[in-house]
């Protein structure tokens, strides 16, 4: 049992197309192309059960809204939320980009590196700090919106809003992690899934089941920058990943689904300009990489022994009810706590994200501002890098879902004060749909 939470940015507006500063002024509307955006988004999530939408009451979200919700199976009446209002960014909305960098440049400087830290004055010339209001706003939303759904309902919700307000309550999901705002990017009519579920040990569960994904848009991912791009993607399906057995460092290769999920990922690749590549050395991620780089004729597959799947020792080849019979204690620490488990005659998952990390960092101090570069590997190799480049920690792997043949996408600054940006995560639309039904089997 679980509640869904699909978060949807508003359309291309009026002021995202002039480059302007919207906060919380309603003199931004939807453009044509926003129109059109809002209605490809409720063309794909036209198959998904929504029961409830909860919308911003301005009207580039109030219009994304009616949009999506005209595409829906069942209609529904949307509930116009003002704690769902963008950021108050006062004397600056409506300035200019250009205009706002001339008349406030250390104010800006603050906003694109430390946003948490921005102080503004108000017309009674008192200081205010919008993100944390922003933040107390979420605050305020959240516990509303667990009180009347609550996460052992399996319901789904549809929340449509803005970039800094979806913003914050993505981090506030994810527990908070420091300078959370930086670590994000959500573009216009992008959808972002959240599951929460509950359990006796823990009230609040949250997997992020994908973010920012724009593949139901033209063009399907976001623009790169002008700095390194890493296109992160788990291996495809084996044999054993559907039956649920632990593989961690047995070689398994992947099945004909497995083969097809790498093509698929290949194809939806295609129109990129990869120019490195990397791979664990195991079989199963090096045939994902050979199949993906079909597309991309000459680029050669360079093996790091340090992206290998973790090392489940004696688990290894054994089903969870097996584990369960020998290491039942151990196997719920895993689940609950896993940064608290040695794996028998195997690793942990510090070593894990140790060597893992350490690989990641030399691959990206390698690369050139022009690269695009593919890096193929595991689960819970995957798993620790994203947790590492969201500002989590080991023992918030379980927060992180990654499919087969899942794409992520991650943009590096090359700048050491600040952290890279996940751009998407879990991108599993080329495989079938808007959820993620890849195989839930172990590592």
């Amino acid at each position: 049992m679980a509640l869904r939470l699909l978060l949807v940015r508003h359309g291309l507006s009026s002021f995202n197309l002039e480059r302007r500063i919207q906060g919380r002024n309603d003199l931004s509307t939807l453009t044509n192309d926003g129109v059109k955006q809002a209605i490809q988004t409720g063309d794909v999530l036209s198959d998904l059960s929504i029961t409830t939408v909860y919308s911003s009451p301005l009207k580039r979200a109030k219009d994304t809204t009616i949009n999506i919700i005209g595409q829906l199976k069942n209609k529904i009446d949307p509930i116009f939320d003002e704690e769902l209002l963008e950021v108050d960014l006062g004397p600056w909305s409506g300035k200019t980009l250009d205009e706002l960098i001339k008349t406030f440049p250390k104010a800006y400087q603050t906003w694109k590196t430390n946003p948490e830290d921005l102080i503004l004055l108000k017309n009674d010339g008192s200081q205010y700090r919008p993100i944390k209001d922003l933040f107390d706003q979420t605050q305020a939303f959240l516990k509303k919106l667990f009180y009347q759904h609550s996460p052992d309902r399996n319901e789904t919700i549809l929340i449509v809003a803005h970039n800094a307000i979806l913003r914050s309550i993505i981090i506030l999901l994810m527990g908070h992690p420091q300078n959370g705002f930086r670590r994000l990017q959500l573009d216009n009519a992008s959808i972002s899934i959240f599951n929460v579920s509950t359990s006796k040990s823990n009230p609040y569960q949250v997997q992020i089941e994908c973010l920012n994904s724009t593949t139901h848009l033209n063009p399907s991912l976001p623009k790169k920058k002008k700095s390194a791009r890493v296109i992160l993607v788990r291996h495809g399906e084996t044999d054993w990943n559907l039956e649920g057995r632990f593989q961690g460092q047995i070689d398994i290769p992947l099945n004909n689904n497995g083969k097809t999920q790498a093509l698929a990922a290949g194809s939806f690749l295609s129109g990129l300009n990869l120019t490195r590549a990397f791979s664990s050395s195991m079989k199963r991620p090096l045939q994902t990489a050979e199949a993906i780089l079909q597309q991309h004729n000459g680029l050669k597959v360079e093996l790091k022994e340090d992206l290998i799947e973790i090392n489940h020792g004696l688990w290894e080849g054994k089903l969870e009810s097996e584990i369960k019979e020998q290491w039942p204690e151990s196997l719920k620490t895993w689940k609950n706590h896993p940064e608290q488990v040695q794996m028998p005659e195997g690793e942990s998952i510090q070593q894990v994200w140790d060597r893992s990390i350490n690989c990641w960092r030399k691959i990206c101090e390698q690369l050139k501002v022009e690269d695009t570069a593919l890096v193929v590997a595991h689960d819970a190799v995957n798993k620790t890098i994203l947790c590492h480049l969201l500002g989590l920690s080991p023992k918030e792997i379980w927060m992180i879902k990654q499919g087969n043949g899942g794409i992520t996408v991650i943009d590096t600054l090359g700048d050491p004060s600040q952290p890279d940006i996940v751009t998407c995560l879990n991108l599993t639309s080329h495989l079938g749909g808007v959820i993620d039904s890849t195989a839930t089997g172990a590592l």
